[in-house]
């Protein structure tokens, strides 16, 4: 074996251990999560970061042929598809439930939330220049 083997090899496993470890965060963020969307958004990221990772790893030990050209079809595919999933499973739960308003904030109203999310930004400069002492950083 030669250098390039082995620092395909190398490559190769780190990106498939790094995609390994991201579903083992995303398996713990599904059982430690209560609440439904929590634990939607923590499998949403794992799966779109964890699959490209993996994916990727399976194309450096492959090489550059056909076989990795259609890992990275799948590779965009998933990207594409999972948030859209996550995003409709999302719409349907806050559709479908009655007692969403227990678990969080709930606008009916775009402008009521873009004025609140402008006086946020205000409350966090002006806390920002009194850490700094009203110096521009």
């Amino acid at each position: 074996m030669g250098i390039f083997d082995w620092i395909r090899l190398i490559l190769g496993c780190s990106f498939i251990i790094c995609g390994l470890v991201i579903f083992f965060t995303e398996i713990f963020g599904v059982f430690h999560f209560q609440y439904v969307l929590n634990r939607m958004h923590a499998t949403a990221m794992g799966d779109t970061l964890g699959i490209a990772s993996c994916m990727l790893g399976l194309v450096i030990f492959s090489g550059f042929n056909m076989t990795s050209v259609k890992l990275l079809l799948i590779v965009v595919f998933l990207w594409f598809a999972s948030p859209v999933s996550s995003h409709v499973l999302a719409r349907l739960e806050v559709a479908t439930n009655e007692t969403l308003e227990s678990r969080c904030k709930v606008y009916t109203d775009l402008e009521t939330l873009e004025k609140e999310l402008a006086d946020t930004d205000t409350v966090s400069e002006t806390a920002q220049q009194s850490e700094t002492g009203g110096k521009e950083l």
